[in-house]
C-alpha cells in the first residue's frame, strides 16, 4: 500500500494519481533533483516503465504534479464557493496542511529550484496564479475586488503555510486565519468601499 498526501491509503499501482502522489512525496522529501522515474516506481511500488507510460518525460511528469498539487489545495479557500462568506473564507487550513504537508513541501521545492532552473517558472507561475484566482473569486464574492488586497492576503496565506510546513509557526494556523477573518470583514465594512491603505 502507498500513503496519499492526504494520508490515505492506496493501492500500488492504481494509475495515474498513484504515480502522481509517489512524485510529490519523492520532490518533498528528497528534492526535485532526485525525481527520476526511478524514484516515482520504487516510492508507488510499480516498475519504472510504468511511470514512462504515463509520463513521457521528466518535464511531464513535473507538469501534471504541479497541476495535480494545485487540484487537492484550492479546495480550501473555500468550501462554499462564490458565497461571499469570509467566515469560512480557507477554513481548515491547518488541517490541510497538517495532512497533506508533502503536497505543500513539494510545491515550495520547486519554488526554490524555478530559482535556479528559470524554465520550471511558467508552471510555477501557474500554479500560484490558480491559487490567486481562486481567492480573488471569493473576496470578490464577499464585495473586496481588489487585486492588492488579494495580493497581499494570498501572502498572509501562503506564508501561514509555508511556517506550518517548517514547523516554525508561533501560532496555530487558524487561529492566525480568525483574525485574518476579521481584518477583511474590516475592509468590507469601510464605508467609501475602499481598500486602501490610510495614513
Amino acid at each position: 500500500m502507498s500513503t496519499r498526501p492526504d494520508g490515505t491509503r492506496g493501492a500500488y499501482g492504481t494509475g495515474r494519481d498513484a504515480l502522481l502522489d509517489a512524485a510529490v512525496r519523492v520532490v518533498a522529501d528528497r528534492g526535485l533533483r532526485n525525481l527520476t522515474y526511478r524514484a516515482v516506481a520504487q516510492e508507488a511500488g510499480v516498475t519504472h516503465g510504468l511511470v514512462t507510460h504515463y509520463f513521457g518525460t521528466r518535464e511531464e511528469l513535473i507538469g501534471q504534479a504541479l497541476t495535480y498539487s494545485l487540484q487537492m489545495s484550492t479546495t480550501v479557500v473555500s468550501p462554499e464557493p462564490g458565497s461571499g462568506r469570509l467566515d469560512v473564507l480557507v477554513e481548515g487550513l491547518g488541517d490541510l496542511v497538517a495532512s497533506t504537508p508533502a503536497v505543500q513541501a513539494f510545491q515550495y521545492e520547486l519554488a526554490l529550484e524555478a530559482r535556479r532552473t528559470p524554465r520550471l517558472a511558467p508552471e510555477l507561475q501557474a500554479v500560484y496564479r490558480g491559487y490567486r484566482e481562486a481567492l480573488a473569486r471569493e473576496l470578490a464574492a464577499a464585495g473586496l475586488d481588489d487585486e492588492r488586497l488579494v495580493a497581499v492576503v494570498f501572502a498572509a496565506i501562503d506564508g501561514l503555510v509555508f511556517q506550518q510546513v517548517c514547523g516554525v509557526n508561533d501560532l496555530p494556523t487558524d487561529e492566525v486565519v480568525a483574525t485574518l477573518r476579521s481584518l477583511l470583514a474590516l475592509a468590507r465594512a469601510d464605508p467609501d468601499g475602499s481598500v486602501t491603505a490610510r495614513p
